[in-house]
Parts: structure tokens; C-alpha cells; sequence
């Protein structure tokens, strides 16, 4: 019923997911990511308390495996979830349990990790990291590249319905947190036009926040 990515850039700075299924409003309930700490996708039967029980784990230094390792061994409910985790440094993992839905598949790449549950084929996820590691440019862009490759490999078996595009970095809230939370036809199309529009003004947001006095105006009437 799901497909993510989780990723870091090459200096361990930004993390993100990148995550789509038929279920509403998805990213909601399953992509999460802290600043200095990683990136987190709870699915399958999703426990959503996961992700931010890891990312506590990584901020007091644990590494992604440890830190997965803690949280599974905490629920006695592990076979039903599907976990993706990546960290500042190491490899990225995850957990499939034996109870996770349809047809399973993962792919870890060097500073990625995609996996899903009711695929349309085992070979999703590493259309993803291929895709992944293919791209260039901004986080959020590169996501979406997986994300897009993913839903062309198949995607889910089902229709897709929601989406979502979840970036930090060195500032405490997320600098791009995008969110399709329906739609009938085909969401990544509709995150990737939200995207193309807000890209651009990713800085000039952050800008904004850090430096009010210096930050570009926003062109609308009355902005002095």
C-alpha cells in the first residue's frame, strides 16, 4: 500500500522522504526527519510513534541500525511494520516484517534507502535508488526523481492516491514539508507541479525566518 524513499545528501546534512500510497493523506502518518539527526518512514500497518522513537535514538548518537534495532525491540507488534532509516553517517537500513502486506521489496544505496508493500513488482525500490543516485540538485528534487521512477516501475498494485516530500537541514523545522493528501488520478504528478512552484523559494522561506530585515519581499501589493 506504500512506497518511500529516505535519503541524506553526501555531507550529512539534509535529510528527507519522499513517500506515495493509496491510503489518504500519507506523509502524515509516515515520513519523518529531524535536523542533524536523519530521515524516517514508518508504513505497511503503520505504528506513526516509530518514527519519532528513532529520531530520538539518533539524536543521542545511535546509528541507524541501533537505533531501528531499539525501536522494534520496544513493540511487540514488529512484523507488522515496514521501517526505512537513514542517519548523518553509515549505511541507511530496513526492516520488512514477516507480516508486511503483498509484495515486498527494499534497495539500500550509499545515502538512500526505498522500500515498499503491495508492489506492483520487487523491482520498485531499486528503480528508486537507481534514480536516486543517478540525480543531481536539490534534495526535494532528487526525491521526487526516485519517487517518480518508483510510480513508472509500477508503484503500488493499486491505485496511488496521496503523496507527500518531507526536507530538513540546519534549521529546526522542516524546510520543505509538501503533502498531496488525495487525489484520483496520479499525486506525484500534483506534488511535482507544487514542488516547481515552491522550489524556488525554499531560501528566500528560510531567509525570511533567519533574517527578516534582509529577506527578499514577497510581490504581492502593499509589500513595501
Amino acid at each position: 500500500m506504500t512506497f518511500s524513499i529516505v535519503a541524506r545528501t553526501t555531507d550529512g546534512r539534509s535529510f528527507g522522504v519522499a513517500i506515495a500510497s493509496s491510503s489518504p493523506a500519507v506523509a502524515a502518518r509516515c515520513a519523518h526527519a529531524r535536523s542533524g539527526c536523519g530521515a524516517v518512514a514508518t508504513q505497511n500497518i503503520t505504528d506513526p510513534s516509530l518514527g519519532p522513537i528513532i529520531l530520538e535514538s539518533l539524536s543521542r548518537g545511535s546509528g541507524a541500525a541501533a537505533a531501528m534495532a531499539s525501536a522494534l525491540a520496544g513493540t511487540p507488534f514488529g512484523d507488522f511494520r515496514q521501517l526505512l532509516v537513514v542517519s548523518a553517517q553509515g549505511p541507511p537500513v530496513v526492516h520488512s516484517g514477516a507480516r508486511a502486506l503483498g509484495v515486498v521489496g527494499s534497495a539500500v544505496g550509499t545515502h538512500a534507502a526505498a522500500a515498499g508493500n503491495l508492489l506492483a513488482s520487487e523491482g520498485v525500490p531499486r528503480a528508486m535508488i537507481d534514480a536516486f543516485e543517478r540525480s543531481e540538485g536539490h534534495l526535494g528534487s532528487r526525491l521526487l526523481a526516485s519517487l517518480r521512477a518508483g510510480f513508472a516501475r509500477g508503484g503500488e498494485e493499486g491505485p496511488v492516491h496521496s503523496a507527500g516530500l518531507l526536507v530538513v537541514r540546519d534549521v529546526s523545522w522542516p524546510i520543505v514539508d509538501l503533502r498531496v493528501d488525495w487525489s484520483e488520478l496520479d499525486p506525484v504528478s500534483d506534488l511535482e507541479r507544487i514542488w516547481a512552484l515552491y522550489a524556488p523559494q525554499v531560501e528566500d522561506y528560510v531567509r525570511r525566518a533567519l533574517d527578516p530585515g534582509g529577506a527578499p519581499g514577497f510581490g504581492v501589493p502593499g509589500d513595501p
